[in-house]
Protein backbone atom coordinates (compact mmCIF):
# COMPACT_ATOMS: atom_id res chain seq x y z
CA UNK A 1 0.00 0.00 0.00
CA UNK A 2 1.54 3.47 -0.79
CA UNK A 3 1.81 6.30 1.66
CA UNK A 4 -0.75 8.74 0.76
CA UNK A 5 -3.36 5.55 1.07
CA UNK A 6 -2.09 4.53 4.02
CA UNK A 7 -2.18 8.13 5.83
CA UNK A 8 -5.81 8.21 4.40
CA UNK A 9 -6.73 4.99 6.22
CA UNK A 10 -5.11 6.38 9.59
CA UNK A 11 -6.82 9.71 9.32
CA UNK A 12 -10.31 7.79 8.71
CA UNK A 13 -9.40 5.49 12.02
CA UNK A 14 -8.96 8.70 14.31
CA UNK A 15 -12.14 10.58 12.44
CA UNK A 16 -14.24 7.32 12.99
CA UNK A 17 -12.98 7.41 16.76
CA UNK A 18 -14.29 11.41 16.48
CA UNK A 19 -10.93 12.65 17.24
CA UNK A 20 -11.50 16.68 17.14
CA UNK A 21 -8.14 16.71 15.49
CA UNK A 22 -8.75 14.42 12.42
CA UNK A 23 -11.74 16.02 11.94
CA UNK A 24 -10.34 19.42 11.43
CA UNK A 25 -7.80 17.52 8.94
CA UNK A 26 -10.41 16.43 6.86
CA UNK A 27 -11.93 19.52 6.25
CA UNK A 28 -9.00 21.27 5.67
CA UNK A 29 -8.17 18.29 3.00
CA UNK A 30 -11.49 18.69 1.80
CA UNK A 31 -11.66 22.74 1.59
CA UNK A 32 -8.57 22.97 -0.10
CA UNK A 33 -9.54 20.18 -2.30
CA UNK A 34 -6.30 18.45 -1.43
CA UNK A 35 -4.90 15.38 -2.36
CA UNK A 36 -7.08 12.34 -1.70
CA UNK A 37 -10.19 14.64 -0.85
CA UNK A 38 -12.49 12.48 -3.22
CA UNK A 39 -11.36 9.21 -1.35
CA UNK A 40 -11.87 10.70 1.71
CA UNK A 41 -15.27 12.25 0.79
CA UNK A 42 -16.19 8.54 -1.03
CA UNK A 43 -15.53 6.60 2.61
CA UNK A 44 -17.76 9.35 4.28
CA UNK A 45 -20.30 9.16 2.70
CA UNK A 46 -22.00 5.95 3.72
CA UNK A 47 -22.25 7.49 7.57
CA UNK A 48 -23.93 10.67 5.97
CA UNK A 49 -27.80 11.48 6.37
CA UNK A 50 -28.40 11.47 9.69
CA UNK A 51 -28.04 15.45 10.77
CA UNK A 52 -30.60 17.74 10.22
CA UNK A 53 -29.15 20.66 8.42
CA UNK A 54 -30.10 24.08 9.11
CA UNK A 55 -29.62 27.35 7.01
CA UNK A 56 -29.14 30.79 8.35
CA UNK A 57 -29.77 33.17 6.02
CA UNK A 58 -30.36 37.09 5.55
CA UNK A 59 -28.59 40.40 4.81
CA UNK A 60 -25.75 41.76 6.62
CA UNK A 61 -26.17 42.60 10.42
CA UNK A 62 -29.69 41.04 10.81
CA UNK A 63 -28.13 39.62 13.89
CA UNK A 64 -27.23 35.63 11.88
CA UNK A 65 -24.11 34.91 13.94
CA UNK A 66 -25.87 36.08 17.38
CA UNK A 67 -28.94 33.77 16.37
CA UNK A 68 -26.89 30.33 15.48
CA UNK A 69 -25.08 30.79 18.70
CA UNK A 70 -28.28 31.21 20.48
CA UNK A 71 -29.80 27.89 18.90
CA UNK A 72 -25.99 26.10 19.69
CA UNK A 73 -26.80 26.59 22.93
CA UNK A 74 -30.59 25.52 22.92
CA UNK A 75 -29.66 22.18 21.12
CA UNK A 76 -26.89 21.39 23.79
CA UNK A 77 -29.70 21.74 26.39
CA UNK A 78 -30.97 19.45 24.89
CA UNK A 79 -28.24 17.51 25.18
CA UNK A 80 -27.99 17.61 20.86
CA UNK A 81 -24.55 17.91 19.35
CA UNK A 82 -23.96 20.82 16.87
CA UNK A 83 -21.94 21.69 13.65
CA UNK A 84 -21.75 24.76 12.76
CA UNK A 85 -20.05 25.94 8.75
CA UNK A 86 -19.81 30.22 9.30
CA UNK A 87 -19.14 31.50 5.52
CA UNK A 88 -17.11 34.79 5.64
CA UNK A 89 -16.72 37.07 2.01
CA UNK A 90 -13.77 36.90 0.82
CA UNK A 91 -11.43 40.23 -0.63
CA UNK A 92 -12.07 41.02 -3.70
CA UNK A 93 -8.14 42.78 -3.38
CA UNK A 94 -6.28 40.11 -0.79
CA UNK A 95 -8.22 37.07 -1.13
CA UNK A 96 -8.52 36.84 2.71
CA UNK A 97 -11.11 37.12 5.27
CA UNK A 98 -11.71 38.31 8.61
CA UNK A 99 -13.90 34.74 9.65
CA UNK A 100 -15.24 36.96 12.47
CA UNK A 101 -18.73 34.59 13.19
CA UNK A 102 -16.35 32.51 15.19
CA UNK A 103 -15.48 35.25 17.35
CA UNK A 104 -19.18 36.54 17.57
CA UNK A 105 -19.68 32.96 18.62
CA UNK A 106 -17.39 32.54 21.41
CA UNK A 107 -19.57 31.90 23.82
CA UNK A 108 -20.21 28.74 23.29
CA UNK A 109 -16.60 27.63 20.39
CA UNK A 110 -15.27 26.00 23.12
CA UNK A 111 -17.70 23.45 24.45
CA UNK A 112 -16.59 20.06 23.43
CA UNK A 113 -20.58 19.44 22.16
CA UNK A 114 -19.72 22.15 19.42
CA UNK A 115 -17.37 22.65 16.51
CA UNK A 116 -17.56 25.90 14.30
CA UNK A 117 -15.50 26.36 11.44
CA UNK A 118 -15.21 29.52 9.47
CA UNK A 119 -14.99 29.46 5.66
CA UNK A 120 -13.95 31.80 3.34
CA UNK A 121 -16.31 32.22 -0.24
CA UNK A 122 -13.10 32.19 -2.39
CA UNK A 123 -15.39 34.04 -4.48
CA UNK A 124 -17.66 31.78 -5.17
CA UNK A 125 -21.28 33.29 -5.35
CA UNK A 126 -24.30 32.07 -3.71
CA UNK A 127 -23.60 32.81 -0.27
CA UNK A 128 -21.47 29.87 0.52
CA UNK A 129 -17.74 28.73 -0.05
CA UNK A 130 -18.13 26.30 -2.90
CA UNK A 131 -16.93 23.00 -0.36
CA UNK A 132 -19.93 24.17 2.20
CA UNK A 133 -22.13 20.91 0.94
CA UNK A 134 -18.90 19.14 1.64
CA UNK A 135 -18.35 20.16 4.85
CA UNK A 136 -21.98 19.67 5.77
CA UNK A 137 -21.38 15.86 4.81
CA UNK A 138 -18.40 15.56 6.60
CA UNK A 139 -19.97 16.81 9.89
CA UNK A 140 -22.88 14.67 9.46
CA UNK A 141 -20.70 11.77 8.93
CA UNK A 142 -18.61 13.15 12.37
CA UNK A 143 -22.04 12.40 14.40
CA UNK A 144 -23.27 15.63 15.06
CA UNK A 145 -26.90 15.94 15.56
CA UNK A 146 -27.63 19.07 13.80
CA UNK A 147 -25.56 20.84 11.12
CA UNK A 148 -26.11 25.09 11.07
CA UNK A 149 -24.59 26.35 7.77
CA UNK A 150 -24.73 30.41 8.22
CA UNK A 151 -24.27 32.02 4.87
CA UNK A 152 -22.65 35.79 4.14
CA UNK A 153 -25.02 38.35 4.11
CA UNK A 154 -26.94 37.86 0.86
CA UNK A 155 -28.42 39.55 -1.98
CA UNK A 156 -30.45 38.82 -4.94
CA UNK A 157 -29.10 35.69 -6.26
CA UNK A 158 -27.20 34.28 -3.09
CA UNK A 159 -29.26 31.97 -2.25
CA UNK A 160 -27.40 28.82 -2.61
CA UNK A 161 -28.01 27.85 1.19
CA UNK A 162 -31.70 26.27 -0.46
CA UNK A 163 -29.59 23.42 -2.02
CA UNK A 164 -27.36 22.67 1.06
CA UNK A 165 -29.74 22.96 3.92
CA UNK A 166 -33.42 20.94 5.07
CA UNK A 167 -34.78 24.16 6.68
CA UNK A 168 -33.59 27.36 5.55
CA UNK A 169 -34.33 30.01 8.33
CA UNK A 170 -34.20 33.86 6.47
CA UNK A 171 -33.28 35.94 9.36
CA UNK A 172 -34.72 39.94 8.79
CA UNK A 173 -34.41 43.08 10.86
CA UNK A 174 -36.95 46.46 10.80
CA UNK A 175 -33.87 47.80 9.09
CA UNK A 176 -34.44 45.44 6.27
CA UNK A 177 -36.71 48.17 4.35
CA UNK A 178 -39.49 47.86 2.83
CA UNK A 179 -41.03 43.91 2.91
CA UNK A 180 -41.35 44.29 -0.83
CA UNK A 181 -38.15 44.80 -1.59
CA UNK A 182 -37.30 41.53 0.71
CA UNK A 183 -39.64 39.80 -1.82
CA UNK A 184 -37.92 41.00 -4.97
CA UNK A 185 -34.37 39.58 -3.33
CA UNK A 186 -36.08 36.45 -3.73
CA UNK A 187 -35.32 35.49 0.08
CA UNK A 188 -38.94 34.60 0.26
CA UNK A 189 -38.57 31.67 -1.98
CA UNK A 190 -36.32 29.90 0.11
CA UNK A 191 -37.81 30.82 3.27
CA UNK A 192 -38.89 27.88 5.56
CA UNK A 193 -39.02 30.24 8.60
CA UNK A 194 -39.10 33.63 8.72
CA UNK A 195 -37.24 35.24 11.34
CA UNK A 196 -37.72 39.08 12.61
CA UNK A 197 -34.56 39.41 14.78
CA UNK A 198 -33.91 42.68 17.00
CA UNK A 199 -37.56 42.77 17.58
CA UNK A 200 -36.94 45.02 19.96
CA UNK A 201 -36.46 48.15 18.02
CA UNK A 202 -39.01 50.11 16.03
CA UNK A 203 -40.81 48.86 12.74
CA UNK A 204 -40.25 45.03 14.05
CA UNK A 205 -44.39 44.65 14.18
CA UNK A 206 -45.01 46.48 10.96
CA UNK A 207 -42.62 44.23 9.13
CA UNK A 208 -44.18 40.95 10.27
CA UNK A 209 -47.10 42.40 9.83
CA UNK A 210 -46.32 42.81 6.04
CA UNK A 211 -44.12 39.74 5.15
CA UNK A 212 -47.46 37.83 7.28
CA UNK A 213 -50.01 39.06 4.56
CA UNK A 214 -46.86 38.65 1.81
CA UNK A 215 -47.14 34.87 2.73
CA UNK A 216 -51.02 35.15 2.39
CA UNK A 217 -51.02 36.27 -1.21
CA UNK A 218 -47.95 34.81 -2.67
CA UNK A 219 -49.05 32.13 -5.36
CA UNK A 220 -46.72 29.56 -7.09
CA UNK A 221 -45.10 26.65 -5.46
CA UNK A 222 -42.01 26.91 -3.36
CA UNK A 223 -38.76 24.92 -2.84
CA UNK A 224 -39.82 21.26 -1.88
CA UNK A 225 -43.73 21.92 -3.03
CA UNK A 226 -45.82 20.91 -5.86
CA UNK A 227 -48.22 23.18 -7.45
CA UNK A 228 -51.26 20.87 -6.36
CA UNK A 229 -50.50 21.03 -2.62
CA UNK A 230 -49.56 24.60 -2.25
CA UNK A 231 -51.73 26.37 0.82
CA UNK A 232 -53.53 23.69 1.20
CA UNK A 233 -53.93 22.37 4.83
CA UNK A 234 -51.86 24.77 6.37
CA UNK A 235 -52.54 28.29 8.42
CA UNK A 236 -50.11 31.69 8.27
CA UNK A 237 -48.67 30.20 11.47
CA UNK A 238 -46.87 27.69 10.07
CA UNK A 239 -48.15 25.24 11.98
CA UNK A 240 -50.16 22.41 9.71
CA UNK A 241 -54.03 22.95 10.18
CA UNK A 242 -56.45 20.37 11.15
CA UNK A 243 -56.27 17.36 9.07
CA UNK A 244 -59.65 17.34 6.47
CA UNK A 245 -61.82 13.97 7.17
CA UNK A 246 -60.08 10.63 7.33
CA UNK A 247 -56.93 12.93 8.01
CA UNK A 248 -53.83 11.00 9.47
CA UNK A 249 -51.07 10.53 7.29
CA UNK A 250 -53.24 11.76 3.85
CA UNK A 251 -54.35 14.65 5.69
CA UNK A 252 -49.91 15.25 5.87
CA UNK A 253 -49.65 14.20 2.70
CA UNK A 254 -52.29 16.92 1.54
CA UNK A 255 -50.83 20.05 3.22
CA UNK A 256 -48.37 22.36 2.34
CA UNK A 257 -46.13 24.19 4.36
CA UNK A 258 -46.52 28.19 4.56
CA UNK A 259 -43.34 29.95 6.91
CA UNK A 260 -43.86 31.16 9.98
CA UNK A 261 -43.08 34.27 10.48
CA UNK A 262 -41.57 34.79 14.19
CA UNK A 263 -40.06 37.48 16.05
CA UNK A 264 -36.95 37.30 18.59
CA UNK A 265 -34.05 39.07 19.84
CA UNK A 266 -30.94 36.75 19.78
CA UNK A 267 -28.69 39.31 22.00
CA UNK A 268 -30.80 38.06 24.80
CA UNK A 269 -32.42 34.87 24.08
CA UNK A 270 -36.03 35.86 23.52
CA UNK A 271 -37.86 33.78 20.93
CA UNK A 272 -35.07 31.22 20.32
CA UNK A 273 -37.81 28.36 21.74
CA UNK A 274 -40.52 29.36 19.40
CA UNK A 275 -37.98 29.29 16.66
CA UNK A 276 -36.33 25.73 18.02
CA UNK A 277 -40.08 24.91 17.48
CA UNK A 278 -40.86 25.81 14.38
CA UNK A 279 -38.00 24.29 13.16
CA UNK A 280 -38.97 20.64 14.63
CA UNK A 281 -42.28 21.31 13.17
CA UNK A 282 -40.57 22.05 9.44
CA UNK A 283 -38.81 18.96 9.65
CA UNK A 284 -42.21 16.72 11.01
CA UNK A 285 -43.89 18.55 7.93
CA UNK A 286 -40.94 17.40 5.33
CA UNK A 287 -40.57 13.76 7.02
CA UNK A 288 -44.44 13.26 6.82
CA UNK A 289 -45.06 14.65 2.96
CA UNK A 290 -41.74 12.94 1.86
CA UNK A 291 -39.93 16.10 1.42
CA UNK A 292 -37.03 15.67 3.23
CA UNK A 293 -35.91 12.33 1.23
CA UNK A 294 -36.67 14.68 -2.02
CA UNK A 295 -34.63 17.50 -0.70
CA UNK A 296 -31.55 15.05 -0.46
CA UNK A 297 -31.77 13.09 -3.00
CA UNK A 298 -32.05 16.38 -5.09
CA UNK A 299 -28.31 17.08 -3.22
CA UNK A 300 -27.14 14.15 -3.97
CA UNK A 301 -28.40 14.87 -8.14
CA UNK A 302 -26.62 17.86 -8.00
CA UNK A 303 -23.17 16.42 -6.20
CA UNK A 304 -23.37 13.95 -8.91
CA UNK A 305 -23.16 16.40 -11.50
CA UNK A 306 -20.93 18.92 -9.61
CA UNK A 307 -18.57 15.69 -9.76
CA UNK A 308 -18.94 15.47 -13.41
CA UNK A 309 -18.29 18.85 -14.12
CA UNK A 310 -14.78 19.00 -11.93
CA UNK A 311 -13.88 15.67 -13.36
CA UNK A 312 -14.34 16.26 -16.90
CA UNK A 313 -13.01 19.89 -17.26
CA UNK A 314 -9.70 18.06 -15.14
CA UNK A 315 -9.47 15.41 -17.73
CA UNK A 316 -9.90 18.04 -20.74
CA UNK A 317 -8.44 21.17 -20.24
CA UNK A 318 -5.04 19.19 -18.13
CA UNK A 319 -4.23 17.48 -21.24
CA UNK A 320 -2.32 19.21 -22.98
CA UNK A 321 -2.84 18.13 -26.54
CA UNK A 322 -6.16 19.10 -26.21
CA UNK A 323 -4.46 22.53 -25.49
CA UNK A 324 -2.54 22.40 -28.10
CA UNK A 325 -4.84 21.53 -30.34
CA UNK A 326 -6.81 24.62 -29.31
CA UNK A 327 -4.44 26.84 -29.98
CA UNK A 328 -4.46 25.61 -33.13
CA UNK A 329 -7.68 26.49 -34.21
CA UNK A 330 -7.62 30.25 -32.44
CA UNK A 331 -6.21 31.74 -35.60
CA UNK A 332 -9.56 30.27 -37.95
CA UNK A 333 -11.71 31.36 -35.54
CA UNK A 334 -10.35 35.36 -35.60
CA UNK A 335 -10.29 35.26 -39.48
CA UNK A 336 -14.05 33.88 -39.35
CA UNK A 337 -13.53 30.43 -41.10
CA UNK A 338 -15.00 28.83 -38.26
CA UNK A 339 -17.15 29.83 -35.35
CA UNK A 340 -16.20 28.79 -31.51
CA UNK A 341 -19.36 26.85 -31.58
CA UNK A 342 -18.31 24.85 -34.30
CA UNK A 343 -14.67 24.64 -32.39
CA UNK A 344 -16.50 23.00 -29.29
CA UNK A 345 -18.43 20.58 -31.29
CA UNK A 346 -15.45 19.41 -32.90
CA UNK A 347 -13.21 19.31 -29.49
CA UNK A 348 -15.99 16.96 -28.02
CA UNK A 349 -16.23 14.50 -31.11
CA UNK A 350 -12.07 14.14 -30.94
CA UNK A 351 -12.00 13.64 -27.29
CA UNK A 352 -14.49 11.10 -26.66
CA UNK A 353 -12.28 8.32 -25.33
CA UNK A 354 -10.80 11.14 -23.30
CA UNK A 355 -13.28 12.25 -21.33
CA UNK A 356 -14.56 8.42 -20.87
CA UNK A 357 -11.36 8.24 -19.29
CA UNK A 358 -9.73 5.81 -21.77
CA UNK A 359 -6.53 8.55 -22.24
CA UNK A 360 -5.86 10.83 -25.70
CA UNK A 361 -7.54 9.80 -28.56
CA UNK A 362 -6.40 12.68 -30.41
CA UNK A 363 -5.45 12.07 -33.88
CA UNK A 364 -1.79 12.41 -34.45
Amino acid sequence: MSAAPAASDRLLADFAARKPAALARVISIVENRGAGSARLLAALHGATGHARRIGITGPPGAGKSTLVAQLVRAYRSRGLTAGVVAVDPTSAFTGGALLGDRIRMEAVALDPGVYIRSLATRGALGGLSAATREIADVLDAYGFDRVLVETVGVGQSELEVARTADSCVVVLVPESGDAIQTLKAGLMEIADVLVVNKADRPGADRLRAELKVMLQVRSGPRRGQTASSRGAGTDLSGEPADPPEGGGAEGAHGSSWVPPVLTAVAADGTGIPELLGALDSHHDYLVATGGLAEQRQARLRARVAEVVDLELRARLWGDAATTAWLEGRLAAMDSGETTPFDVARELLKRSGRLLAGEGDDAPR
